[in-house]
Parts: structure tokens; sequence; C-alpha cells
């Protein structure tokens, strides 16, 4: 039901206030600022663990496989993560299947995208512009950045003393027609981003990609985006159980 809403136009500045009040009452989705939950997903608690680049450690049992849509390009490559998190870090293992192999980049911190990779987003405070990029490709190479996004302007920043506990632990493993990646990232990386470490009922909001260059460039995402992978508005929510 619409609500009952009286205006007096007087000019056309209260035109234009008339114009936009309806937009935006017509289209929540368009509210500037305004940010959406987007679908839930819940992550469970485990013990720290090794990485191998398979997922063949026992604690991804108790971690459901959530299918991450294709959205983009020729290729509908089946295109999995898990989750989980310890009282250290967060914990991600990608499963995706490829005829080709695309992933020449041998340097830490390349423009990895370019090529085949795998990237999850963490946004632990949504009232600060500022969140955490990963991207790991086949050949296990990094890309580790805090980005700041002011309202689609965004651009990524490296860690400082990346070394010690601030650093990541991962691991990839290329098979005949398929790459996994498993990655670690902890807490202490993320400092200062508040709302970290999380407990149980705390939520960060996230997303989860993926990038194929098999006859041009196909991608996957957990949530759809409408502009690029930086879309924050539209990221889901990760639940800690």
């Amino acid at each position: 039901m619409m609500p009952d809403v009286h205006f007096k136009i007087n000019d056309m500045r209260e035109c234009i206030r008339l114009f936009f009040f309806f937009s935006v009452f017509l289209s929540p989705g368009l509210l500037i600022g305004q940010v959406y939950p987007g679908s839930i997903l819940r992550i469970d608690h485990t013990q720290d663990f090794e990485l191998n680049g398979q997922g063949s450690a026992s604690e991804w049992q108790k971690a459901e496989w959530i299918a991450l849509p294709h959205r983009e390009g020729v290729k509908t490559y089946m295109t999995q993560v898990k989750l989980l998190y310890s009282v250290t870090g967060v914990y991600c293992l990608f499963s995706c299947e490829d005829e080709k192999i695309i992933s020449t980049l041998k340097n830490d911190f390349a423009d990895l995208w370019k090529e085949d990779v795998v990237e999850a987003f963490f946004w632990p405070d949504e009232s600060i512009p500022l969140y955490f990029e990963y991207e790991l490709s086949p050949a296990n190479f990094e890309l580790p950045i805090l980005v700041p996004n002011f309202n689609g302007f965004f651009f990524g920043w490296r860690p400082w003393h990346f070394e010690g506990d601030r650093k990541t632990r991962h691991a990839a493993r290329i098979a005949s027609n398929s790459w996994t990646a498993e990655f670690f990232i902890p807490y202490t990386l993320l400092k200062p981003l508040t709302n970290i470490p999380p407990q149980k009922g705390t939520k960060w909001r996230c997303n989860f990609y993926r990038i194929d260059h098999d006859n041009g460039v196909s991608e996957w995402s957990w949530q759809p985006t409408r502009t690029n992978f930086h879309d924050i508005a539209t990221f889901g929510t990760l639940l800690f159980d």
C-alpha cells in the first residue's frame, strides 16, 4: 500500500524532490548508501589444521559444499567452495572443474584475475567501506589486499609486515580435469578492521568468485553483482555458528 503523502509542488525543485521520493520508494534496491544482506551462509567452527591443496583434512567433512552459480561466459564448469573458521582465522576451500588451466603468472601480488583464479571477499564491518580481497591461482600464487571502496571508487593496498602470524597459508593442486585451492586468512592480517575476531553469532558481509579464461572469460559468483566483483552492496552475509 502506498503511504498517504501530500506534496505541494511550487517549483521545479519540488518536482525533482517528488520524483526522487517515488523512485526510491518504488525501487528500494536503488537506495544510495544502503546495503542489503543477500543470502546467509553459515560457517562452522573448527580446530586449526594444515593445508595441502586437496582439501583432504578431516576437518573439512563438517563443512557443506556451496555451489557458485555461473554468471558469464561460455564455460559452465562446476565450481564449489567450503568455509570454516577457528580462533585464529578463516579457512576456504575451492573445487573447480577445468579442462584447460591458464596460469602462467609466477609472482605473488601479480594481476592474477587476468588468468584462472578464485577469489574471496570479506567485509567484517559494513559501517566502514573497507574489506579484504584474496585471490589464489592454480599455480599457488596469491594476491591479498585491503580495499577501500567509496561509492564505487576502489583500489587495493598491499599488506605491510606481511610475515609471522600475519602471513596467510595457502596451497593449490592441479588434476587432469580440475584444480583445487585452499587458503587460511589469519585475523591478525585483517587488523585494524573491526568486528574481528568473530564470535558465535557474528556477521560479516562476503562474496566468492571464480574467473576462468578458456575460450574467453567465464565468471562465477556466490551472490550476483550488478557492476563488478567490488559491488559490495550485493554481498551476502557470513554467519559464524
